[in-house]
């Protein structure tokens, strides 16, 4: 089934960024206060498609991650359509039944969050690949640090403002200044996670090494 291990750890990777990437979307549209201002709670699993996409480009270049990039993307289409015909199913009537009002509640997103998250997911990743190998390129392979936090901090710059932008301030839903701090205090967090998280790069790095060369 499997040619090798890097088989095995593309196939690991890639579950892990698509899970995540798509119970981020489907828990999006449910928003937190963090220091007085509005933010997803769609940010909780993030820095694991931040570590997994990282981990990714290292080992399988541009294409592996745009390629994983596109497929994830087609995966939450394919999930939202589902919820779409979900939705216009009738419940079952009952006690201590889901009803249709508290499902619609919990998945019933706009059209416009939709395409603002996937919208958002696809420029961020591009942008990420993007960065990432030319660090890679610039540094001879060195500091993986640098390449994989620098790419995640810049990338998540855009991915912050074009969700909430398209879902929530082109549709009225949130004026410009709660927009901008509501993008800024998302980016601010994310690129906090980010930091933090760069230890979590070099354990999956040697974890890797490890299985794959024997290092």
């Amino acid at each position: 089934m499997f040619q090798n291990k890097k088989d095995i750890v593309y196939v690991i990777l890639a579950g892990i960024f698509i899970t995540n990437a798509v119970v981020a979307e489907l828990i999006g549209g449910k928003l937190i206060n963090v220091f007085g201002v509005p933010m997803s709670v769609g940010i909780l699993p993030w820095p694991i498609v931040f570590v997994s996409t990282d981990l990714i480009n290292e080992y399988f270049g541009e294409k592996g991650v745009r390629k994983l990039s596109l497929i994830t993307a087609s995966l939450i289409t394919y999930t939202f359509v589902l919820l779409f015909i979900a939705m216009r199913i009738p419940a079952m009537k009952g006690d201590k039944l889901v009803t249709d009002a508290q499902f619609n509640g919990v998945f019933g997103q706009s059209m416009w969050i939709i395409v603002g998250s996937i919208t958002a997911f696809l420029v961020s990743q591009l942008i990420d690949v993007t960065i990432f190998h030319f660090v890679k390129n610039k540094t001879g392979g060195k500091m993986i640090w640098l390449r994989s936090t620098g790419s995640t901090v810049i990338s998540q710059l855009f991915d912050s403002f074009i969700v909430l932008g398209i879902a929530f301030w082109m549709t009225g839903k949130m004026t410009t200044e709660v927009f901008l701090a509501s993008a800024v205090t998302g980016y601010l967090v994310k690129m906090s996670i980010a930091i933090l998280l760069t230890p979590l790069i070099y354990l999956g790095h040697s974890l890797i090494e490890k299985y794959i060369y024997g290092k």
